[in-house]
This record gives structure tokens, C-alpha cells and sequence, in this order.
């Protein structure tokens, strides 16, 4: 049992209003420099929707991931026989019509205009050719537009209905749409560092944080086109590869990461798991429906004895351990079951999980009176707007019976929570469906607490960093105090 720590994530999709307060700051923060007008390490998507960059998640298209051949692990996008072909153009590598054209507005025209008869207007820049253009896209173009034939019509996900299905889901009495906001997943698989040639990145041994060198990174690209979730992008100005640092920086000295702390629905989670990384590559070979529960059985728990044991040998402190055990992503993603991780199927195996949303259950009129589709205590989710096999698809492999308990799980909480406030419902019937849910009333009392009432300590559980131990292993601490960060703007050398 090799005993490893990660700084893992929970987004509760329940709670957000789509504000992309969470986008703003990140990039205010890390991508406001030149090279990365068109990156946003956090972006929020509206589902359905084709994302950013368009349709992502099509890895038929952007060849993403890992993918398992005759009981090997292999990168879909590169490997041996096409590294060498694919340093100078990767054919399945998004390009600017993917991403979008960054602009800017020329605000001088506001101000020295001559005089005239008409309101003078800002007209929209290029941000890399500098040139006037007509805006045609952007990051969150899509944002809303929940019945658009052009955006959420060709979500990817939509391959998993039928025809009658989807033709329903777009249906105006039905149209619905959730928000569902993306970083960097710091996976335990990572494609992107497997597929590097110059070794650039890699995931730190203290908290599973997986960054990019910027001193050994000769910009070949490759971790844009393996990561399956675009989140690795190339700086053009420094000919750099640059991705989420989940704010290393931040979390070093105990503060949560600039989009979990601005996040406005407080849908963010952050806390340390303890995973055995002896079954990594077991767990990424399993077959699709049965990659989730398998991932699930690869945390550890970090009150077992045997575990703690093995931490301390493997050099995990004593902190990082009892934050794993108050961590609220272990009970989210391990105890309560009700947190997911998207895409599984590309296999990186991601330390960021989604409670899917709770979204509603169409109805019926009968004359004068409205019937809700149910079928004994719970709504029939298969008649949620949102079709369950979506869900399915985006957080389960297609195992939809993991969509199931975790939908029955939410409903049974949120039923008990109104029959103790509001009391129409009487608390037999909240108690039983507790019990078909696999939930006790302690365990819905702590679902509340921890999904509703939360403070900030509780949603985010940061182990004191002891970076002076890693870093003595390298090089002086003293010499290596302000050198934390995004620091390096070197360019890369080209030859002679």
C-alpha cells in the first residue's frame, strides 16, 4: 500500500448560479498577461452546451486521455511512433476557432472622436493580431441558451438518447440547463504529464498539485492535445505551456484558491484524500460502469489505523492526516456517495468531483389538478427534465444507477429537511424515504449542515503546507524564500 496525500475538490452543482464570479478572479490573478487573453483556467459552461473549447469532450475529435488496448494503458493522442510527426502540427489539437479569438475595445475612439451627430462606439481589437474584427465567439458563448440548435443540440452527451429523447429535452415546456463550472482536475492518471517529451510537468509528491516546469517546457504541445479536458493551453507570447496551479501559492500559506474563495453559491469544496497509488493503474484498466466505484475504493480512510501507519512511513505529516479526516471532499465523495467525477471514462482518474444537480421532474395536468410523475416515495428521475442518461454520461461512465442513488439521496435529505422546517410532510414518511436513500437522519443532519450551513473552515479544510521539508530536499529554504509563484518569463531559446 503506497500511501499518497491529494488536495482534492468538490463543486456542488445544486448551488451554483452561474455568476462566473469564480472566472474573473482567476483571471485577474494568473491570466492577464500577454500570451493569455484567450485562457481561462476557470470557466463556467452551461449545460447542455458544447463548452470551451467547443465540444471538448469529443475525444473522437481531440483524441484526449487514455484509452485501454488489450489490457494496456495507452495515450489516445500521442505515444513512441508519433511523437516524432506530431511535435511540428498535432492534428487533434484545438485551434483558435475552438478556443475563440480574444478582443479588446478601442476605448481612445470614446474620447477623440470628432464631433458628430451619432454616439461614437468602441470598436472591437484583436487582442493577438491587433487588427478590428467581428466578434464571433467568445468563452461562455453559449452561456443560458438551453434550446440552441447550434450549442446545447451538439452537446456531446446527447449521444447517449435516443431520438425521442432528445427531440422531448428540447421540447419548450422542458427546456432546462445547469451550470457546470471547470478547473484543472489534478487528476492521479494525468495524460498531460505522461505526454510531455521534455518532462515539464509533473504532480507534486506533497499534494498531488500537478504544475508545469516553465524552465523545462520547450512548448511542444503536447499536454494541450492529451489532456481530454482542454485544461493545458499555450502561451504564445512565451511559447510556454501554462494550466491551472490550483494557487499553490495560496494554499501554501492556508488560503483557499482565488475561484473557491470569491465563489458567491459557496459551491466549493476543498480538502486532502488519501489515496494508494499501488492501485492506479488497476483502477484506470477497469471496464466504464465499473470505473467509479473503483476510483471510490482507492481513497483510504484515513481513521484506520493500518492507513495512518502507513502515511507516516511514506513521509505524509501528522496535520496533512488529520485534515484528511476532516476533510468535507471524503465525506462527499466517500462516505455520503453523492459526489462524482466527470468523465471518468477518460481515465485520468480526476480529483474533482460534481454533486450532480437536483433538477425537476416534469408534471401532468389533470383538468384542475397538477400530478407530478412518481413512483412510490420518490419522483420518477427518468422523467427529469434533464434525462438521466445525461447525467450518466457526464459523471458516470453510463452507470446510471450511480445518477440514481445520488438523486434519491438529495431528494430523501431535502424531503426530511422539509418536514422538520416547513412540516406539511409528515416525518414517518421523511424517515422512510431516508431509509430507501441508504441514509440515516445523523448522516442527512450532516448532508444539511455541510451543503447549507457551512462556514468557511468547514468547506475548506487546507493542511499547514510544510513546504520548508520539501524544499530542503532540493535547495535551501532561505535562498528559496520569494521565488513562489508564476515567476519565470524567460523565453525560450530557438538555436543559434
Amino acid at each position: 500500500m503506497d500511501v499518497r496525500s491529494q488536495i482534492s475538490m468538490v463543486f456542488h452543482l445544486d448551488k451554483c448560479i452561474g455568476c462566473h464570479t469564480c472566472s474573473i478572479a482567476c483571471k485577474n490573478i494568473w491570466t492577464d498577461r500577454k500570451g493569455t487573453e484567450y485562457m481561462w483556467w476557470n470557466n463556467v459552461e452551461t449545460k447542455p452546451g458544447t463548452g470551451y473549447p467547443t465540444k471538448w469532450e469529443d475525444q473522437e475529435k481531440y483524441k484526449g486521455g487514455w484509452e485501454n488496448v488489450k489490457g494496456k494503458l495507452k495515450l489516445r493522442s500521442t505515444g513512441k511512433a508519433k511523437i516524432i510527426f506530431n511535435i511540428f502540427h498535432n492534428p487533434h489539437m484545438p485551434s483558435m476557432n475552438d478556443y475563440y479569438e480574444p478582443w479588446t475595445y478601442k476605448y481612445e475612439t470614446l474620447f477623440n472622436a470628432p464631433e458628430g451627430t451619432d454616439q461614437p462606439t468602441a470598436l472591437p481589437i484583436s487582442m493577438v493580431t491587433g487588427k478590428y474584427m467581428d466578434i464571433e465567439a467568445g468563452p461562455n458563448w453559449d452561456d443560458d441558451l438551453s434550446g440552441s440548435p447550434i450549442y446545447a443540440e451538439n452537446d456531446p452527451n446527447l449521444s447517449a438518447l435516443t431520438p425521442e429523447q432528445k427531440s422531448q429535452l428540447f421540447a419548450i415546456q422542458r427546456l432546462v440547463f445547469f451550470y457546470f463550472p471547470r478547473i484543472c482536475n489534478h487528476c492521479l492518471n494525468p495524460a498531460c504529464v505522461a505526454s510531455c517529451p521534455s518532462g515539464a510537468l509533473y504532480k507534486r509528491g506533497e499534494d498531488g498539485i500537478v504544475l508545469i516546469d516553465q524552465e523545462r517546457c520547450r512548448g511542444w504541445r503536447s499536454c494541450v492535445a492529451a489532456c481530454p479536458y482542454k485544461k493545458s493551453y499555450y502561451n504564445w507570447s512565451t511559447g510556454k505551456s501554462e494550466k491551472c496551479i490550483l494557487c499553490f501559492p495560496r494554499i501554501e500559506s492556508g488560503q483557499a484558491p482565488a475561484c473557491f474563495h470569491s465563489c458567491v453559491g459557496r459551491i466549493r469544496y476543498l480538502g486532502v484524500l488519501l489515496y494508494d497509488a499501488d492501485k492506479i493503474e488497476e483502477v484506470a484498466k477497469k471496464s466504464d460502469t465499473e470505473l467509479v466505484e473503483a476510483q471510490r475504493s482507492m481513497i483510504l480512510d484515513p481513521f484506520d489505523p493500518e492507513v495512518i501507519q502507513a502515511a507516516l512511513e511514506n513521509g505524509i505529516h501528522e496535520q496533512v492526516i488529520t485534515a484528511a479526516q476532516n476533510s468535507p471532499v471524503y465525506k462527499f465523495v466517500k462516505i455520503w456517495k453523492i459526489a462524482l467525477p466527470p468523465h471518468i471514462e477518460f481515465r485520468t482518474l480526476p480529483m474533482l468531483f460534481y454533486v450532480p444537480p437536483l433538477l425537476p421532474v416534469m408534471s401532468s395536468f389533470n383538468g384542475d389538478t397538477i400530478k407530478n410523475m412518481g413512483e412510490g416515495f420518490f419522483p420518477d428521475f427518468d422523467k427529469a427534465r434533464a434525462p438521466i442518461e445525461f447525467f450518466g454520461k457526464l459523471f458516470a461512465a453510463g452507470n446510471n444507477s450511480k445518477i440514481r442513488y445520488v438523486l434519491k439521496k438529495q431528494m430523501a435529505v431535502r424531503t426530511y429537511r422539509r418536514a422538520v422546517t416547513v412540516g406539511d410532510i409528515e416525518m414517518d414518511l421523511a424517515k422512510k424515504m431516508l431509509r430507501e436513500a441508504d441514509c440515516s437522519v445523523e448522516e442527512a443532519e450532516a448532508i444539511y449542515k455541510l451543503t447549507s450551513l457551512c462556514t468557511f473552515n468547514d468547506r475548506f479544510v487546507i493542511p499547514p503546507a510544510h513546504r520548508e521539508e520539501a524544499i530542503e530536499m532540493l535547495r535551501d529554504p532561505l535562498e528559496y524564500k520569494q521565488s513562489a509563484g508564476f515567476g519565470f518569463r524567460e523565453e525560450p531559446k530557438r538555436g543559434s
